[in-house]
């Protein structure tokens, strides 16, 4: 005997007007009583410090209690009775707001973050009494904002200029660098439609160690408000390599970068929490020395390593 969920769409994303619909598909061989078929929907902002952080964050990030956006909101797809041997397929339809609905909570899009979780799932139950267990399973379904609370597309096209010195640079870099000196300048949109790639691009003008590798990396900057106290943890979601080996100077190096879907998500600026995204473009130049630290994070400054930080504001559009 088994159950299962399946949606009407593919890609299992909705948004918070339109209906969730879908199949229940139950399979027996021989036919089974029950006392009602109910489905539920829950949506969360899970707060947590999953492991490698230290100690005293994860003590006080455990406390931080979920923020419930959607209340166990029950649909009864059919009541008491029988289901037949065989598959069944038993459809359902329920809404997740209601019009003129007031919700204490904004819908926010569905993510998944190192310490942030806004998770939103479905999950159907045929109950059987109290002598057999119930028949339950769950599946997340994808959220997305409406169209009515979307950015009118165009998005700012204003790009950031930036440039790569060893004056611009506050960490202790290789002798020769500091003295030969280096030189790139670039380009890139700070606000970008996450249906839409990063884009920009760079040139490296002067160099005098020749150039190993140009890497972006997108980081996501999640923070929780405890208190008094702002918990901030930054980490690396996506690394896209611009250029491999000594590149050509004064030849312009386009930046096209592809944003993951679930790992991204429009930028929140709650109260009890936030979720942003910066950029950082890495220049690594060839040396002995980095070879021997060749695992070691690629965003922490070292000695071979000339960076540049920018914030990314991301957005969905129509």
């Amino acid at each position: 005997m088994s159950i299962e969920l399946k949606l009407s769409r593919i890609n299992r994303v909705y948004r918070p007007s339109e209906l969730v619909e879908g199949k229940i598909i139950v399979k027996s061989s021989s036919s089974i009583s029950h006392y009602g078929i109910r489905i539920a929907v829950n949506g969360s902002v899970n707060l947590q410090v999953r492991g490698g952080s230290a100690g005293v964050i994860e003590t006080l990030v455990g406390v931080a209690k979920p923020i419930s956006i959607l209340r166990n909101k029950i649909v009864e797809v059919r009541p008491s009775g029988k289901i037949p041997s065989g598959t069944t397929e038993i459809p359902f339809s329920m809404s997740i707001r209601q019009p003129r609905e007031d919700n204490l909570e904004r819908f926010y899009e569905t993510f998944h973050g190192g310490n942030i979780n806004i998770q939103y799932l479905v999950t159907v139950d045929i109950s059987r009494g109290y002598l057999y267990k119930s028949l339950s399973t769950t599946m997340e379904f994808i959220v997305e904002s409406d169209k009515a609370d979307l950015v009118e597309r165009p998005v700012s096209p204003d790009m950031v200029v930036f440039y790569i010195t060893q004056d611009t640079q506050r960490h202790p870099l290789l002798p020769q660098l500091k003295s030969g000196g280096f030189r790139i300048i670039g380009k890139m949109s700070t606000q970008c439609s996450l249906s839409d790639p990063v884009s920009g691009e760079l040139t490296v003008e002067a160099s005098a160690i020749p150039i190993s590798s140009i890497d972006l990396h997108l980081l996501r900057v999640e923070s929780i408000l405890l208190g008094e106290k702002i918990v901030t943890e930054k980490s690396v979601v996506q690394t896209t390599q611009i250029a491999d080996g000594d590149v050509c100077h004064n030849m312009t190096l386009p930046i096209h970068v592809i944003l993951p879907r679930l790992l991204t998500c429009p930028t929140v600026l709650a109260g009890p929490f936030s979720i942003e995204f910066k950029v950082v473009i890495v220049i690594t130049f060839q040396s002995e020395v980095a070879k021997l630290h060749s695992k070691s994070d690629p965003t922490t400054p070292r000695q071979w390593l000339a960076m540049e930080t920018l914030p990314l504001e991301l957005v969905r559009t129509r």
